[in-house]
């Protein structure tokens, strides 16, 4: 071998020795999973929640090639499965699929065993779907605009129920009566099928309720739908206005469901879900998974959704705070 050629071929290793210790080999994060994955709802099984979470716990377990495992852990408004995936190691292999009372419960409970913001890295906002504003078809109501009219003429005529002090159709109501102007009787369930069952008995005026519910009732002429509640009409029932078109623009109230990791994770394992997420959110079959729910896919970055939850927190602070809305 010549000088000339063993001199190249020593200044190549080298340089490739430099090389790949300026990038080194596969991260943890890189690796990541290598054992499966807990996700925790903390709800019910059957919810919006639930049934995203095993929408995509089924497509980041055929693409891990790891077990997804969704943990439903209901209770106390959702507060129990939070502070367990709050507490959890901060590894990535314990996750929590949020909804949109996250940011609520903590101006709901004296004392909250977390914090809804500090305690969390945020993942992705995974999708959102508006609420619908129904009424029993004996009140004398066919708009949103009639419905404020209505009780503004008649102040405490009007009721309306919900799954329970503190909900999410609780507060779009409140939020309603204080950027309408006007004061509605509240009605708390412990859920939302009786709510539903006496709305059509006639023995409440109206409610907020999810699209999916609501929307047969409407159709079969039992519930008389007057507005969605997000900015823009919902593609399941573009025939029915929104609020903000019926005369309250800033009104905006959305159901959302989105990932949350501990707040220790590494940025690298944040990064890795986030870009597993918004691949199955274009997939075609997962698009008309949600569509079919009312659900628009919402695939953001995880400072979005962090932005998002802290504009969440002041907004709900407001109503709960108006409201006097409180669970012990």
């Amino acid at each position: 071998m010549d000088t000339a050629y063993t001199r190249h071929y020593w200044i190549t290793a080298y340089l490739i020795v430099v090389g790949l210790s300026l990038f080194p080999g596969p991260s943890p994060a890189q690796a990541y999973p290598q054992r499966p994955v807990r996700l925790i709802v903390p709800f019910p099984p059957g919810g919006g929640a639930d049934i995203l979470a095993r929408i995509v716990g089924e497509k980041l377990a055929e693409k891990w090639r790891q077990q997804v495992v969704i943990d439903n852990r209901g209770g106390a408004g959702g507060t129990i499965g939070t502070e367990i995936a709050a507490r959890a190691q901060p590894d990535g292999y314990t996750l929590l699929m949020a909804s949109s009372n996250h940011p609520i419960n903590i101006h709901l409970y004296r004392k909250l065993p977390y914090d809804p913001i500090t305690d969390f890295a945020p993942v992705m906002l995974v999708g959102s779907a508006p609420l619908l504003l129904v009424v029993h078809p004996s009140v004398p109501a066919r708009s949103v605009k009639e419905l404020i009219a209505l009780a503004k003429a008649k102040p405490g005529a009007l009721n309306f129920g919900s799954p329970g002090s503190g909900s999410t159709p609780h507060l779009a109501a409140e939020l309603f009566n204080s950027t309408a102007g006007i004061k509605l009787v509240h009605v708390p369930y412990k859920g939302s099928a009786q709510a539903m069952t006496d709305l059509i008995s006639g023995q409440l005026s109206f409610t907020f309720n999810n699209m999916l519910s609501v929307l047969p009732h409407v159709k079969s002429g039992k519930l008389r739908g007057l507005g969605v509640t997000s900015k823009v009409r919902s593609r399941v029932a573009p025939d029915i206005p929104t609020i903000s078109e019926s005369g309250l623009p800033d009104y905006e109230v959305t159901q959302w469901w989105g990932m949350l990791a501990p707040a220790k994770v590494t940025s690298a394992i944040v990064a890795a879900l986030n870009r597993e997420l918004v691949a199955i959110l274009m997939m075609n079959e997962v698009r008309e998974k949600l569509a079919g729910m009312g659900v628009e896919p919402n695939a953001g970055t995880p400072a979005e959704f962090g932005d998002y939850l802290r504009s969440e927190l002041v907004k709900w602070g407001r109503v709960v705070k108006d409201s006097g809305a409180r669970v012990e």
